[in-house]
């Protein structure tokens, strides 16, 4: 068959599903947008709202302070002083009775000096300049409004900081018989309102929009593919096949050229390393005996058993090999590991506390695997501690599986970090494959378990396995 009328007869159903999946997503986006300039609305007006809800509030903490508080200390003790613990008791009283069940987070009220003369919290009481602009507008009797918000830069551009607040700045009157609040200023009052859960509620129905909307426009393109693909999937099956099969090929040749240049990059390095390595051996013997200082064979070995290493790991991470399960006891393989490392350990200021179950099952490992797989986690926990520190080693048991759970008090992990680790080649050391944990992962997965990394809240990383006692489990 010709292909070219193939393509032809493509063609109209290709167009039909671009322009269709384009109006899907412009549909899509066009709900975002109005959803949002909506949530922007709402926003607005709870904002409005909570201004004319504090007005209300200062209207009437005003009217009570002026005839339960003020007429009735003037008459008492002639004049006003909230540092008296009478007159504060007494006015504390009657700003959170009045307060009582509204949603008011914090309460300040200031003298003509700008003193605080009253606070919910109580250091603040007597400190002055506080205020800022907000106060010397009220105290010409204006009511000033403020809208603080903390978070980072992305919650405080979805709508959904941390943190945000109203603080209303309003002047306190005397009144006059007759009169309602139209004497002179006598103080000034400054009321914070949270609204951080009103904002939270109202995003939370703007995601709601949106998901329904992501929802609907799902359906109607799951309904476009299915009559696009009838139309164009005989058309284009033979196209898929070849594909497929090409890429398959592809893909073992790939395979086959990197097996290959594995095993020539293990011959033709491996063997003339060991070569300088014994030769350098046999160097610092001989040198020695005449010039003990010389530290040249000795750095010679370590960079060739560094080289051997990181060999060794490019192999294991390339061409990792199956398990051989066995019935293996976890804690067993762990203190060869701890007993291999004890120099180190002892030498750099290091010391392991083991918490081991009682009674643990066995699990089907390869425990040379498991070996390799323990000995990577513990020189990392090791490595992250370079003045010493203590490693924690627990092993606890299930009904289906073994945790393993190793703790360290290094610096942990930064955050935007976390999702790379597991990248081959990716590392923060200055001298490292960035395969180590690539190679632990590798084995836990072919045993059937799983490998986590966290960073603690008291400080340090944690490495936590999960091996299943029963493979299929």
């Amino acid at each position: 068959m010709n292909p070219e009328p193939v393509v032809e007869k493509a063609k109209p159903f290709r167009l039909l599903k671009y322009f269709s999946f384009a109006s899907l997503i412009v549909i899509f986006l066009g709900t975002i947008v109005l959803s949002m300039l909506n949530i922007h609305w709402a926003r607005d007006m709870q904002r409005k709202k909570s201004e004319d809800y504090a007005l209300l509030l200062i209207e009437n903490l005003n009217h009570q302070i002026f005839l339960q508080f003020i007429i009735p200390m003037l008459h008492k003790y002639k004049k006003i002083q909230t540092g008296n613990k009478e007159q504060f008791e007494r006015l504390d009283k009657i700003v959170r009775s009045t307060l009582h069940s509204f949603k008011v987070d914090t309460v300040n009220i200031y003298g003509m000096d700008h003193a605080v003369s009253y606070s919910f919290d109580k250091d603040l009481m007597g400190q002055k300049d506080l205020g800022g602009t907000g106060y010397f507008k009220a105290r010409e009797g204006q009511s000033v409004f403020r809208q603080i918000q903390r978070g980072n830069f992305f919650e405080i551009l979805l709508g959904i900081p941390k943190e945000i607040k109203i603080i209303t700045f309003a002047p306190i009157r005397a009144e006059k018989p007759l009169s309602h609040l139209s004497g002179p200023v006598i103080a000034v009052i400054e009321v914070v309102q949270d609204l951080s859960q009103e904002y939270k509620t109202m995003f939370r129905f703007q995601i709601f929009v949106i998901i329904t909307s992501a929802g609907v426009m799902s359906v109607l393109a799951l309904v476009l593919i299915l009559v696009v693909k009838r139309g164009e999937g005989i058309i284009e099956k033979r196209a898929r096949e070849r594909l497929r099969l090409k890429e398959q090929l592809s893909r073992a040749e790939h395979l086959s050229t990197i097996g290959e240049m594995v095993a020539g990059i293990s011959h033709e390095i491996r063997n003339p390393l060991g070569i300088i390595r014994s030769s350098a051996e046999l160097l610092m013997k001989k040198v020695a005996s005449y010039d003990p200082s010389n530290t040249i064979p000795g750095i010679i070995i370590e960079e060739a058993n560094r080289l051997n290493s990181i060999i060794t790991d490019f192999l294991n991470f390339a061409r990792p090999r199956s398990p051989n399960f066995m019935p293996c006891r976890v804690e067993e393989v762990l203190e060869k590991n701890i007993t291999y490392l004890s120099s180190q350990i002892l030498e750099q200021g290091h010391t392991i506390h083991k918490h081991f179950s009682e009674s643990l099952p066995a699990v089907m490992a390869d425990s040379a695997m498991l070996y390799q797989a323990f000995l990577n986690i513990l020189i990392n926990a090791l490595q992250s501690m370079q003045t010493g520190g203590k490693i924690n080693v627990e092993i606890n048991s299930s009904d289906s599986l073994v945790l393993i759970a190793v703790q360290d008090e290094g610096d942990g992990i930064p955050e935007d970090l976390l999702e790379k680790i597991w990248d081959p080649f990716f590392t923060t050391k200055e001298k490292g494959t960035g395969l180590g944990l690539g190679i632990v992962k590798n084995i836990i997965e072919s045993h059937g378990g799983t490998v986590k990394i966290e960073n603690r809240s008291s400080g340090g990383a944690q490495v936590t396995l999960g091996l299943p006692l029963r493979q299929g489990d």
